[in-house]
């Protein structure tokens, strides 16, 4: 009878997931993302300024609420499979449409091109 994994292998076992998920900002814009660790933590490397700029005040940035959602996971893709996973996800969401999200690649206007 196989052995059943410990916690810590039951761990390692989890963080294996890889993710593309979709951050959700208090102006209702969005930033999709993928993290091949599924890191709890991990929220996406929007562009700062791009963030700020729609949060310019201190009242403003005192007290938020920023959702992240996982929209697509596997145990089994490839970092290619995820990539481009993500990038459906980003042109299909218009995430890269700055009107409704931080994603600036692809670039909204060519984004159908590829």
């Amino acid at each position: 009878m196989p052995q059943q994994p410990d916690a810590f292998e039951r761990v390692k076992i989890m963080t294996q997931m890889k993710v593309v998920y979709k951050v959700t900002w208090p102006n209702g814009k969005i930033y999709v993302g993928s993290d091949l660790t599924d890191s709890i933590t991990y929220f996406g490397s929007p562009n700062k300024s791009l963030i700020e700029a729609d949060f310019p005040t201190r009242e403003s940035r005192r007290d938020m609420t920023v959702r992240r959602e996982i929209l697509w996971e596997s145990d089994t893709a490839s970092h290619a499979d995820v990539l481009r996973k993500e990038r459906i996800l980003i042109v299909g969401l218009r995430a890269n449409d700055p009107a409704v999200g931080y994603n600036r690649k692809p670039n909204h206007d060519s984004a159908l091109d590829w």
